[in-house]
């Protein structure tokens, strides 16, 4: 198996690179395509993600992670947040910029030709990212099929209200902490006001709505963070949408920073496992 850490995407519309992994099989053989996004605070190598990418490729698919070009993380330095200026700068259609950078880069990157079906590629996304890949799902029409993991159905709701938006606005920046390095993130009041001038693009309801293709939505009994009801949500605004709930799973799938077994997750394994099968499958 191929495991390609690292690459970089350097041409970007927002002219930061986009740093990639992808996962396959060098059989010459045409693969479906499936590109993961992680969620807010999150990143490629986040927990046991680089555990669970190795078995989409075990069943013969093509499979990309990559870190989002504002997250705050750096070429140089991925995981811990050194570049906090564009964290604070990152906003939903940025989001979505960089996901069509990455869709566009796999689908012509000539290394991988004899090794991807362009017509059959699957985006996942976890907690804010399964609300980024439903979006442009519905919006770029070479997706086949769209998967959530513990997604959110809102953007809008996530927003402060009353005093506290007035205080954002008033000091143009808010911070929130990052509860593993100890950082005080910055959120510039951008990422607000570019939402509320994009605010029918970025409704979910709408392009889950509109979905004519496979969507597979997948939630935790005991996810804290995004609640039950939100998949409920999507489900109800697509009824051919498949619904699965995990008994006992919390919003990481049941992994954690750093994740140091050399096993998956007893959850997240269960996500995957039905994740492939959504995948491979030809309803």
């Amino acid at each position: 198996m191929q495991t390609i850490k690292n690459l970089i995407v350097k041409s970007t519309q927002h002219n930061k690179p986009i740093l990639t992994d992808v996962f396959f099989k060098k059989n010459n053989t045409k693969k479906p395509i499936v590109i993961f996004c992680h969620g807010y605070k999150g990143y490629k190598d986040w927990g046991a993600w680089n555990l669970a990418a190795p078995k989409f490729a075990e069943n013969n698919l093509f499979f990309v992670k990559f870190n989002f070009s504002h997250n705050g993380g750096t070429v140089e330095n991925p995981i811990d947040f050194p570049d906090l200026e564009a964290f604070g700068e990152n906003n939903f259609i940025i989001e979505l910029n960089d996901l069509e950078d990455v869709i566009n880069w796999v689908c012509e990157n000539p290394n991988f030709t004899e090794e991807i079906d362009t017509k059959n590629i699957t985006l996942i996304g976890h907690s804010r990212g399964g609300g980024t890949v439903m979006l442009k799902a519905s919006e770029n029409k070479k997706i086949s099929k769209v998967i959530s993991w513990c997604g959110v159905s809102d953007f809008g709701v996530r927003f402060p209200k009353g005093k506290l938006l007035e205080t954002w606005r008033k000091d143009g920046v808010s911070y929130i902490e990052n509860a593993r390095t100890k950082q005080k993130m910055p959120h510039y009041f951008q990422f607000y006001t570019s939402f509320m001038e994009n605010e029918e693009r970025l409704t979910i309801k709408r392009a889950v709505s509109s979905l004519a293709i496979p969507q597979l939505i997948i939630y935790g009994e005991l996810d804290d963070v995004v609640l039950p009801i939100e998949a409920k949500n999507l489900h109800t605004w697509n009824p051919k949408s498949q619904l699965i709930c995990i008994p006992e799973m919390n919003h990481s799938l049941g992994s954690e920073q750093p994740w140091e077994s050399k096993k998956l997750p007893f959850h997240l394994e269960d996500v995957i496992n039905k994740s492939i099968n959504f995948i491979v499958s030809n309803d």
